[in-house]
């Protein structure tokens, strides 16, 4: 039977977790009181329930990582963040340990604001190369709209974010985090963060500098495949790279939900470019009223689509993945 990899899912959050979020937002980590760590019972219940799910839909292995719009980003002072960061990779980590088959360890980052992700270094080294963590999440404005963002993703600012990562050998996903503004939901600032990104890459140096940078963009690239006809006339008048092309340096995932949206971003930037996702439990678990199935149950979506071929749907469902995470590859299974 073949393997099923979800590369894009997040931890279920115990309620002890809860109450420590809770304590840490209302007293901004002062008095500092510690990260605590969670009863193995409470971290079981949780993950028990997204194994179940798993099963359910026929996924081996799922790739856990904080939840993006919990990470806090924005709230001051940047001790917050740093002990909430530090508390959800515990989690993921105990999670992980609980079930080695069935789980692989994406970090967060202790981001904060618009201040150099240098803060972000030590976690990412010791998560990686102490307890196997395989990659990262990356948000590309951890003011979460609520101050001038940094720099967009093509800048220096993030070079030694990408030193690092090239230096672990690990893959980054971009994933924003939660959204201070009032017209702009977290699941909105998500695309638009996703879209954002892609485009200052494309108009970067960035691959030239660091050729062996690997970044996945998740929701299948937010807006871009959509309306990439407006940026492939852009450098078409220029006479650079076709766009078309610069998308390929990048990877994507099909946290879409769309069947129609998932065969188009096929389409533009071909299946070896493309990860299986669900984000399973998350936005997308609602029952499809057309199909009885969860709209994130996408495992039958990839099956049907006639266009692939069954070399491109074992690419999307393993292959692409495990060459991209290294670690994965070569860690202990």
């Amino acid at each position: 039977m073949s393997l099923i990899i979800d590369s894009h899912a997040h931890v279920v959050i115990p309620g002890e977790s809860y109450k420590f979020m809770a304590e840490l937002a209302s007293h901004r980590a002062n008095p500092h009181v510690g990260v605590p760590r969670l009863s193995d019972d409470a971290v079981r219940k949780a993950g028990q329930t997204i194994i179940e799910i798993m099963d359910r839909v026929g996924t081996d292995i799922q790739f856990l990582s904080p939840r993006p719009y919990m990470q806090m980003h924005s709230i001051k002072p940047a001790k917050v963040t740093a002990l909430w960061t530090k508390h959800m990779n515990d989690l993921v980590h105990q999670t992980a340990e609980m079930w080695p088959t069935r789980f692989r360890k994406v970090a967060g980052l202790p981001q904060y604001r618009n201040e150099s992700p240098v803060n972000c270094l030590a976690e990412l080294e010791f998560r990686v190369k102490e307890q196997g963590f395989i990659g990262c999440l990356l948000n590309p404005d951890p003011t979460e709209g609520d101050d001038t963002p940094p720099p967009g993703t093509g800048d220096p600012f993030w070079f030694p974010l990408y030193e690092k990562l090239c230096e672990l050998d690990i893959p980054a996903l971009i994933h924003s985090a939660g959204s201070c503004q009032p017209r702009e939901s977290y699941t909105l600032k998500f695309i638009n963060e996703e879209s954002i990104a892609i485009l200052s890459l494309m108009e970067s140096d960035v691959f030239d500098r660091f050729p062996n940078l690997k970044l996945i963009v998740p929701h299948a690239g937010g807006a871009i495949p959509y309306q990439m006809g407006r940026f492939r006339a852009w450098n078409i008048r220029r006479g650079v790279m076709p766009f078309e092309q610069k998308l390929r340096q990048l990877h994507y995932d099909t946290t879409n939900y769309d069947k129609d949206s998932l065969e188009l971003l096929i389409k533009k930037v071909g299946a070896d470019r493309v990860l299986f996702a669900t984000e399973k439990p998350g936005t997308g678990s609602a029952v499809d009223p057309e199909t009885g199935l969860d709209l994130d149950d996408l495992k039958p979506v990839i099956e049907s689509m006639a266009m692939l071929s069954q070399e491109d749907k074992n690419n999307i469902f393993r292959c692409n993945c495990m060459k991209l995470y290294s670690r994965f590859r070569t860690g202990e299974e």
